[in-house]
């Protein structure tokens, strides 16, 4: 190996040692996520460690321990002259805030469900057998919920729907939704207090996630205009919707195609679909970049493994790209397809008969 490889390899461990420090800060800024610790610094200004422990009900020596990697994180800013922490406005932008767009928080927590399917991955890639969404924690289906919410709070009713030509007047006026692969429901219900004159119905194949969904929309009050109910892609109850959406999850599915042909069955004369599929590219190079690297990679852990877990034709990952899902829907006889709108993490398809 000569100087010049010399370097390049030291470079490139410099590269591996950082991501793998990342890695294991994730578990602490999860910590802070779930625990309290963001919020309770957010807006307040420099703090002890025994004031923001009084603050969260914690331990203080183990929120010292915590800001002490946060700060070598260089999330937290530390004052030795006084012996205080700080979490910066702009850090509590992306951290502290769940309701606001640049909240970021809700990726750590799946880390918990992503690290604890690793034996299950393993023989999967051995036996070519997949990993059932079913089959992973809690942590994924809460954190899938939770980091994709702020994205749909800031787009879905403001861009994503009036960009749909004409659906926005029909639910103003009160029109029929089917949410298909609903998770928790947060996109069924913004939709749903949006537009008060419809009626919205979130589908999951998944009991938790239906349950969970039920409870927030208690919750929330809207209970009178948005239910959820059991029921796969190929087969939920219903005809004659407006819109049908699929929010992040045609292509974890085992039969994407039977899924849109069973869609295009239950339009409405002049109904549309609105298909919500993550921002990477079928070109494996062009992923080479933060949120192209995070999205394939969590194909990988969750993905593929769900849609092979399905047995069905398809097993896409969540990279195969607008013409491999145009195709899908043109087969299935929806015909007229376009890119509606798109966002650092999604492009929005509106596909019609």
């Amino acid at each position: 190996m000569n100087a010049g490889e010399e370097g390049q390899v030291m470079e490139f461990l410099g590269r591996v040692i950082t991501d793998a420090g990342a890695a294991v800060a994730g578990l602490c800024t999860a910590l802070g996520d779930r625990l309290g610790l963001y919020a309770a610094m957010a807006g307040a200004g420099p703090m002890t460690t025994a004031r923001l422990a009084e603050l969260t009900g914690l331990e203080e020596r183990y929120v010292r321990e915590w800001l002490a990697a946060q700060v070598a994180g260089e999330y937290v800013e530390y004052d030795a002259a006084d012996d205080t922490y700080l979490l910066p406005d702009v850090h509590a932008a992306v951290l502290a805030y769940p309701e606001v767009p640049t909240y970021a928080g809700g990726f750590f927590t799946l880390l918990q469900a992503l690290y604890a399917t690793e034996d299950s991955l393993l023989e999967a890639f051995r036996t070519g057998n997949g990993v059932g969404w079913e089959q992973h924690s809690s942590a994924l289906f809460s954190g899938t919920a939770k980091f994709f919410r702020p994205g749909y709070m800031s787009a879905l009713v403001p861009e994503w729907i009036p960009a749909m030509n004409g659906t926005e007047r029909k639910l103003r006026n009160g029109g029929q939704v089917a949410d298909v692969g609903c998770g928790y429901g947060y996109s069924t219900l913004l939709m749903a207090r949006a537009y008060p004159q419809s009626r919205f119905h979130g589908f999951d194949f998944h009991l938790p996630s239906i349950e969970a969904a039920r409870a927030i929309a208690a919750e929330q009050r809207l209970a009178d205009r948005a239910d959820f109910e059991v029921a796969t892609a190929q087969d939920f109850p219903g005809s004659g919707y407006d819109l049908i959406t699929f929010f992040d999850c045609l292509h974890d599915m085992g039969d994407p195609g039977a899924a849109l042909r069973h869609a295009e069955q239950a339009l409405a004369d002049g109904g549309s679909c609105m298909i919500v599929e993550p921002n990477a590219s079928p070109d494996v190079a062009a992923n080479a970049n933060p949120i192209g690297r995070a999205l394939t990679a969590a194909s990988v852990a969750i993905c593929l493994p769900s849609a092979l877990a399905q047995h069905g034709p398809e097993a896409l990952g969540n990279h195969a790209g607008e013409d491999v899902m145009r195709h899908l829907a043109d087969d299935a006889g929806l015909h007229h397809w376009r890119l509606a709108a798109e966002s650092p993490v999604n492009r929005v398809y509106a596909a019609s008969r």
